[in-house]
């Protein structure tokens, strides 16, 4: 089969041209050509959560791969037939980084529900790291949305890894799927419920507190019910974290902020 090139510098040139990339290319099991990864980006080429995805994606389909190092803005993927099974994948294996488990697991989450068998993987990195979806969103959105279409997975959460040491660990289950379904989301429905959390991991409770009570103030006026919980997070680093679902009739949303040093 011919090499599909794709332009990874396309539109806003980011990692997620890569994800999708290798995602479909181990699905349609079809050999790519990416170049101009991340052009755009200050630094640009595979950093150790790309590299990750990479790796990882290729781990699962015993795919041949040119370019696979850090740093290299061109990458060329021959996958295999897609395996199921245990696997272990830490984006601190390639260099010491918090960097976003949550994208390597929706990397290599719809490829292994093409598998023949049920997958469990552990993840190691970053949950809750800046420019990322963290797994509380991966948990009550982006699961349950995928859910819709067929999707048989879950995402636990084992430690806490916040930017800059890392460190954290969940673990996913992933199902093969056998029938997968068409869904319309052209209305969101009405909001029926907003759920929420404020996370603190080795810092003082008084932030803990500070945070729920800034929520709960700012949602007083929304007409459905908040429930808003506190939760202390394991973790080797120091971090907080606001996260909130939005439940609508057809669909979840989720929204969340880190918390900074000064940050109001």
């Amino acid at each position: 089969m011919d090499t599909l090139e794709i332009d990874g510098n396309y539109g806003e040139g980011g990692g997620q041209i890569l994800r999708s990339s290798l995602s479909l290319s181990a699905i349609l099991n079809r050999p790519i050509r990416i170049s101009g990864i991340r052009a755009g980006r200050k630094k640009p080429g595979l950093a150790p959560q790309h590299l990750t995805s990479v790796n990882a994606v290729a781990t699962i389909t015993n795919a041949k791969v040119i370019g696979g190092q850090l740093g290299s803005q061109t990458l060329t993927f021959r996958p295999q037939e897609i395996s199921g099974g245990n696997y272990i994948f830490d984006v601190a294996d390639i260099r010491p980084s918090a960097g976003a488990l949550s994208l390597v697991f929706q990397s290599i989450a719809l490829p292994l529900a093409y598998a023949k068998v049920a997958s469990t993987v552990i993840l190691r990195g970053g949950t809750h790291v800046p420019w990322s979806p963290n797994i509380h969103y991966l948990r009550k959105v982006f699961i349950p949305m995928a859910a819709r279409f067929g999707f048989e997975g879950s995402i636990q959460l084992n430690r806490w890894g916040w930017y800059p040491k890392g460190g954290g660990e969940a673990i996913a289950q992933v199902q093969p799927v056998a029938d997968w379904q068409s869904v319309e989301f052209a209305h969101r429905g009405k909001l029926q419920t907003i759920h929420g959390v404020s996370a603190v991991s080795n810092l003082p409770e008084h932030i803990i507190n500070r945070q729920h009570n800034q929520i709960t103030k700012r949602l007083a006026g929304v007409d459905s019910p908040v429930n808003i919980e506190r939760e202390k997070g394991d973790s080797l680093g120091q971090g907080t974290l606001v996260f909130l679902q939005a439940e609508f009739e057809n669909v979840q949303a989720g929204f969340s902020a880190l918390g900074a040093r000064g940050k109001p």
